[in-house]
């Protein structure tokens, strides 16, 4: 199987065209030294990629001739979103990455009362997580651009993840309900994951998240990092989804 250079672009096709501009011209030009006449595929970020062949290079634009479009092949049955409390250092950089590889489609931080990391200011860390997102979801072939949220607070977590048809809360100290007996129903086609920070949930925490209707679940015996944890987490729903 041969993979064609992929990259994301925010328009629909004008008149069977579509034009790569600002870093994605300078990728596909300066960097991969394309050339017209071959072959690459523009997603709309939105499920849509289009098979192009390049008509023209040049400095600020490269113009790509929409051949054909179809759905795109690469994405979980599921809509899967991961609530993430801030860890320390730079772990949330490989979580993000590893969470877009494996088909997360929303990723939203939260600040929980044993975080060790506890910023004031986290636009800048979400705008960065962002990137990492974009240039992981091109590199994996995704047919979505997963979209990183501001952070929020573990209430807000919580009860937006409540939303979900399966939600589910990784608890550290859950010893009745493993994840292979919460799953054991089927996985819902919305889905969401709860994680929590190295300092595990404190339980006034666990116990809104049940009575927010959250399912309580554990991971098995062992107590994972931080960064282990939603990597875990996310095989593992994806194989009771039937992705795997």
């Amino acid at each position: 199987m041969i993979v064609m250079p992929r990259f994301f672009v925010a328009e629909q096709p004008e008149n069977g065209v579509l034009t790569l501009r600002g870093d994605n011209a300078h990728h596909a030009g300066r960097v991969l030294r394309l050339h017209p006449g071959e072959s690459v595929t523009l997603c709309d970020g939105k499920g849509t990629d289009f098979d192009c062949t390049i008509e023209t290079v040049e400095k600020d634009a490269v113009v790509c001739r929409v051949q054909d479009s179809h759905p795109a092949e690469t994405e979980p049955r599921q809509q899967l979103t991961l609530f993430m409390a801030l860890p320390k250092s730079d772990k949330m950089d490989f979580i993000v990455q590893k969470a877009v590889e494996l088909g997360v489609r929303e990723i939203v931080p939260y600040l929980s009362k044993n975080c060790v990391s506890r910023p004031d200011k986290t636009e800048k860390k979400v705008e960065r997580w962002q990137k990492i997102a974009l240039e992981a979801a091109k590199q994996c072939g995704r047919g979505y651009l997963p979209v990183v949220h501001a952070v929020v607070s573990f209430e807000q977590a919580a009860e937006q993840a409540a939303q979900s048809q399966t939600a589910l809360f990784f608890y550290e100290n859950e010893r009745q309900t493993g994840l292979h007996d919460a799953l054991s129903d089927g996985v819902g086609e919305t889905v969401s994951l709860l994680i929590g920070p190295e300092g595990g949930f404190a339980p006034e925490e666990a116990a809104f998240a049940v009575q927010s209707g959250l399912k309580s679940v554990s991971l098995g015996t062992r107590i994972l990092r931080c960064e282990t944890a939603p990597i875990a987490a996310l095989a593992a729903v994806l194989y009771a989804g039937g992705n795997m």
